[in-house]
C-alpha cells in the first residue's frame, strides 16, 4: 500500500499565478455604484467626444491575444518623448485608508478601451469607467467582494474585465474574488438584473463539491467569444487536509450565455467516470482530483468557433502519489467548441506534472503569411521556456514534438512519467536546468562561489523531480514564461516572448505521514543572481521558421554591484522581474523598471521612458482623436496604486 504524502506549500514567489470551498459562505450585501449622473456612453455623461480611435477591446488587445495596436504614431525617434497625460489613483487607496486590516497585493489589472472609455478593475474588484482622454472617472462599481475575506493564493489581486456589445446592449463582465460572475451595464455601471435573474452567478455552485472562498475565487478576466462568456478560476493548490476541507475543487471551465446568464457548457478539466482521459488518472484518482484550472486568460477564434484553454497543474503541485498517471487535462492546451464545449483537440505539455509548470498565459493565435500561403497557428508559452506551436484548427504540431526520456523520482509513493514532450523547434527561450556551464562566471571567484551554492542541492537537467535534499529548478514556478504572455506582430511573422530567470529550490521535508514542502528563491553570490545573464529578456522568434531572431535584456541595476563594477558590459544584464510587452507597427514596447522600445528587426533598444514605479500589469495602448496613449498600472503591496497614461505632446 502506497504511503500518502501531503505537501504543504510555503510560497515565497510574488504573483506567479494561482493554482487553484464547509459551506458556500454567508450571503453578502448587494454591490454599490458610486452615485453619479454620468454615463460612459455619451459625451454629455462623461465619455469623450470621439472622432477617431483605435480601440483595445480585450484584455490582450484582441481575442487572438496579440497585444498589438495598429498605430504608426510611436516611432524610434519619438518614443522617448512620451510624457504623462493623466494619472488616476485607484479606489484601492481610499478603501485601505478606511480599513486598516485590509492589505492589497500588486496592482496587476490591465484596462480595456472601447468607444473612448477605459474599463479597469482594482485589487478589491472595484470596476471603474474612465474617460480615456482626460483620465476622469465616470462611474465606479463595487461588488464588495472583500467582505468575504482574503481570497486564495495571493490575496487581493485582480487583472481585469471583459466587454460585450450587441445591438443596444453594452456589458462589462467580471469574475470576482468571492466567486461571482457579474454582468454590468457598461454605460451606467449598474448591475444587469436580467442576467441570471439578478445580475450575477455564484461560481461556487455546480462543481460537484462543497466550495468556499478560502480556496476558490476568480482574479483574471473572462473571455467573451461571440455571445458566450468563458470563465476560469483561481484555486488553492494545498491538500484539503491542511485547509480543514473535505475535498478541493476541480478547475472546470464554464461558459454562460452573455444575455441570459444561463450555463451553456462546463468542461471537466478532470474527466468524470467514462469520459475521455479518465484512464490517465490511475486508481480512479479522478474522483478526488482537484485544480487543473485556468487561472490566467483565454483566446478564441470566432471563425473556427473555438476557445483555447491553457490549463494548469493539478493539486498538489509537487507530489502526485495520490494522482498517478498522466493526469489529463492538467497542463494541457485544449481547444473546445465555443457553443457546446465539445473537445476538438488537446495537447498535454507536461505529463503528471510535479513542477507547477502551469500554462501561464492565453495562447497567441497567429496567422503566418509566407510564399506558401497563410498558416493559422497557435503558439503557447510555458513556464519551462518551451514554445509549443500547433495548427489551431487540427492541433497538428507545426514542428515535431518528441517524447523524451527524463529523470525519475526517488520520493516514496511517487511515479513520474518516463518521458516528457520536447519541441524540436523553437529552441528554449530561457535557461533550462542547472549545470556548471550556465551559472554565474563573471570572475573565477564568483564562479567558485556559485558552484558552492548549487552543491547544496540536487541539480541537473530540466524535469529533475522534487527531492528530499532540495531540487534546484530552472525555470521555476514563476517561469520562464509568465502570465505576462507574449506579443505578436503579424507584419513581421514574429512572436516576442518575455521571460525571467528565477532559480528555485523545492525541498520535501517529512514528518510522519505528512510532508512539508518548502520552495524558495536561490540567490547567487555577492547579491548577484545565480545564473548567467540576461535575467530578464525578450526573445524574438520567427513563427515561419521557428528560429530565434534576437534576444534583448530587460532591466538594469546589477552592473553597479561592487563585485562586478570594474567590468564593462555592452548591454544591460537584465533584472529577474516580470516583463510585459506589446507591439505597434514600428516598435516592440516593454514595461518593467521603465518603458523601453526596441527595433522589431534587430532588437536594438531605441528609446526609454522613466516611470514612477515598476510596471505591475500588462501594457495596453489606444489611439483617440489622433493621439496615441500608452497605459500602465503601478503600485500595490505598500505603494500607491495608480493608472498612468502616457502620450506625445
Amino acid at each position: 500500500m502506497l504511503r500518502k504524502i501531503y505537501l504543504l506549500l510555503v510560497i515565497n514567489l510574488a504573483a506567479c499565478g494561482g493554482g487553484g470551498g464547509s459551506d458556500t459562505g454567508p450571503s453578502l450585501p448587494p454591490p454599490t455604484v458610486t452615485p453619479t449622473p454620468s454615463s460612459a456612453c455619451s459625451s454629455s455623461g462623461g465619455a469623450p467626444a470621439v472622432s477617431q480611435q483605435l480601440q483595445w477591446p480585450h484584455y490582450s488587445s484582441d481575442q487572438y491575444s496579440s497585444r498589438y495596436l495598429d498605430t504608426d504614431k510611436l516611432t524610434e525617434t519619438n518614443f522617448s518623448n512620451l510624457t504623462i497625460a493623466w494619472r488616476l489613483t485607484s479606489p484601492t487607496e481610499s478603501l485601505l485608508a478606511a480599513n486598516s486590516d485590509l492589505e492589497a497585493f500588486w496592482n496587476e489589472s490591465t484596462p480595456i478601451m472601447v468607444n473612448g472609455v477605459l474599463f479597469v478593475s482594482s485589487q478589491f474588484n472595484h470596476i471603474i469607467a474612465i474617460n480615456a482622454e482626460s483620465g476622469q472617472s465616470i462611474w465606479t462599481f463595487d461588488p464588495q467582494s472583500y467582505l468575504a475575506g482574503r481570497p486564495p493564493n495571493h490575496g487581493f489581486v485582480h487583472r481585469g474585465v471583459a466587454y460585450w456589445e450587441k445591438d443596444n446592449d453594452k456589458r462589462i463582465f467580471v469574475g470576482t474574488l468571492d466567486s461571482f460572475l457579474y454582468s454590468i451595464d457598461a454605460c451606467t455601471g449598474e448591475v444587469d438584473v436580467n442576467f441570471n435573474n439578478g445580475g450575477r452567478i455564484d461560481l461556487r455552485e455546480g462543481l460537484g463539491r462543497v466550495i468556499n472562498n478560502d480556496y476558490y475565487g476568480v482574479n483574471s478576466p473572462p473571455l467573451v467569444c461571440k455571445d458566450t462568456v468563458v470563465i476560469g478560476s483561481s484555486i488553492m493548490d494545498y491538500p484539503a487536509q491542511y485547509l480543514n476541507a473535505t475535498s478541493m475543487p476541480p478547475g472546470d471551465v464554464r461558459a454562460f450565455d452573455a444575455i441570459t446568464g444561463q450555463l451553456k457548457w462546463q468542461f471537466h478539466v478532470i474527466p468524470h467516470e467514462g469520459e475521455f482521459g479518465a484512464e490517465t488518472w490511475k486508481n480512479n484518482s479522478y474522483l478526488e482530483g482537484a485544480g487543473a484550472n485556468v487561472w490566467s486568460t483565454f483566446s478564441c477564434d470566432e471563425d473556427l468557433g473555438m476557445v483555447y484553454l491553457p490549463l494548469t497543474t493539478p493539486t498538489n503541485d509537487h507530489f502526485g502519489g495520490d494522482r498517478l498517471g498522466d493526469n489529463l487535462f492538467a497542463e494541457s492546451i485544449v481547444a473546445v467548441d465555443v457553443e457546446t464545449g465539445e473537445r476538438k483537440w488537446h495537447f498535454q505539455t507536461v505529463h503528471h506534472g510535479l513542477w507547477d509548470y502551469d500554462l501561464p498565459a492565453a495562447p497567441n493565435l497567429v496567422d503566418v503569411t509566407s510564399s506558401s500561403g497563410t498558416e493559422k497557428l497557435l503558439a503557447q508559452v510555458t513556464k519551462q521556456a518551451y514554445l509549443f506551436v500547433f495548427d489551431r484548427e487540427t492541433g497538428q504540431p507545426k514542428w515535431p514534438i518528441v517524447e523524451t526520456v527524463v529523470l525519475q523520482s526517488s520520493v516514496t509513493g511517487e511515479e513520474t512519467s518516463p518521458t516528457q514532450p520536447i519541441p524540436s523547434k523553437p529552441a528554449p527561450y530561457d535557461h533550462q536546468g542547472v549545470n556548471e556551464d550556465n551559472i554565474i562566471d563573471f570572475t573565477d571567484s564568483l564562479k567558485s562561489q556559485g558552484l558552492d551554492i548549487i552543491s547544496q542541492y540536487d541539480y541537473g537537467e530540466l524535469y529533475l523531480p522534487p527531492t528530499d535534499k532540495g531540487a534546484l529548478t530552472v525555470p521555476s514556478i514563476g517561469g520562464g514564461g509568465s502570465w505576462s504572455g507574449a506579443s505578436y506582430h503579424s507584419g513581421k511573422n514574429t512572436l516576442f516572448v518575455p521571460s525571467v530567470t528565477w532559480p528555485f529550490v523545492i525541498r520535501i521535508e517529512r514528518s510522519g505521514l505528512a510532508t512539508t514542502q518548502n520552495r524558495d528563491f536561490v540567490n547567487g553570490p555577492s547579491g548577484l543572481p545565480l545564473m548567467k545573464p540576461p535575467y530578464g529578456r525578450v526573445t524574438a522568434i520567427s513563427m515561419d521558421t521557428g528560429e530565434h531572431l534576437w534576444v534583448a535584456p530587460i532591466g538594469r541595476g546589477y552592473e553597479s554591484n561592487s563585485a562586478i563594477s570594474q567590468l564593462t558590459f555592452d548591454e544591460y544584464l537584465g533584472v529577474p522581474q516580470r516583463v510585459f510587452s506589446m507591439t505597434t507597427k514600428n516598435l516592440l514596447i516593454t514595461g518593467q523598471q521603465r518603458l523601453s522600445a526596441f527595433n522589431l528587426d534587430t532588437g536594438n533598444r531605441v528609446g526609454e521612458v522613466s516611470i514612477p514605479d515598476a510596471v505591475q500589469g500588462n501594457l495596453m495602448a489606444y489611439e483617440l482623436n489622433d493621439k496615441v496613449y500608452l497605459v500602465i498600472t503601478i503600485g500595490g503591496s505598500g505603494t500607491k496604486s495608480e493608472l498612468i497614461a502616457y502620450t506625445l505632446n
